[in-house]
């Protein structure tokens, strides 16, 4: 009987084999956390759109203001803050005091930088009661994140600063260009979707320009989700025209002016040489 030569087997592809296998477990284990990662943000996101019901609005001869209306889609379990600001840019307030302890007179000028000329706020609730501080900052939500992002000039400190930011949002409420407010988002059920809708008083006092409109969608004291539209005003008609010359031509809107002045004068001097005449 013959001596069956049996070949002897290697076994160093073990090692490379059990490399290959470590390997593809590591694959699966950064895919597995990865799709867990998508779903984990796939829950934390809602559903959010927005649109303005007036996105353009005309000042002509006649205009004395107008209303926007923000509604969309949000998730159910949100709480919903709405913001319209416009672009940042220089203000400022004049500061008074007594001269000789007698005169109230101007004594210098309070500037404000990376300050919006309009900044309205709406929520479900109260920004501070559904946001943390640190969300509130970084998106600019309410009085007390929008005085930390203005720069203020001269003040001596923080109190003095908090003092003159005060007066600035008094004097722009007063003005209706600055508003904060809770609880005038109303919400409705349709087709299965929530549906929100807000009204703002647009001032006639607002310049012309872009302004943003911004809906954050706020769970678990955080933004998760957040939308845009834009509202454009814009000078129209005869308004526009006379803009444009006074900034083009000044001369001649100069001359107009004083025409129109002399004009309205004489028309008041005969209606009271008429009414004198009656008596």
């Amino acid at each position: 009987m013959k001596n069956v030569h049996k070949p002897e087997v290697s076994l160093l592809w073990r090692p490379a084999e059990a490399e290959s296998q470590k390997l593809r477990n590591y694959y699966l284990i950064s895919l597995l956390v990865i799709l867990g990662i998508f779903i984990y943000l796939g829950q934390a996101s809602a559903e959010l759109t927005i649109k303005t019901n007036h996105d353009h609005i005309n000042i002509d001869f006649f205009y004395h203001g107008s209303t926007v209306n923000v509604s969309g889609i949000s998730d159910p379990d949100t709480d919903l803050i709405i913001k319209i600001t416009s672009p940042e840019s220089h203000q400022s307030l004049r500061q008074k005091g007594k001269i000789g302890g007698i005169l109230w007179m101007n004594v210098g000028t309070i500037n404000f930088e990376n300050a919006p000329s309009l900044y309205f706020l709406t929520s479900t609730k109260k920004p501070d009661d559904i946001l943390s501080k640190d969300e509130m900052a970084k998106d600019i939500v309410g009085y007390e994140a929008l005085k930390n992002h203005v720069e203020l000039t001269p003040v001596k400190n923080e109190d003095e600063k908090t003092v003159w930011f005060n007066e600035f949002v008094k004097y722009k409420e007063h003005s209706k260009l600055y508003s904060v407010i809770s609880g005038n988002i109303t919400f409705t059920r349709k087709n299965g979707k929530q549906e929100y809708s807000t009204l703002f008083g647009w001032p006639y006092q607002a310049a012309p320009g872009e302004y943003t409109v911004t809906v954050y969608a706020v769970k678990n004291n955080r933004v998760i989700d957040e939308a845009e539209s834009r509202v454009q005003v814009e000078q129209a008609g005869l308004v526009k025209t006379l803009a444009d010359m006074a900034k083009n031509n000044a001369s001649v809107y100069g001359l107009l002016s004083i025409l129109a002045a002399l004009g309205a004068g004489f028309g008041v001097g005969l209606i009271f040489r008429k009414g004198g005449g009656a008596h």
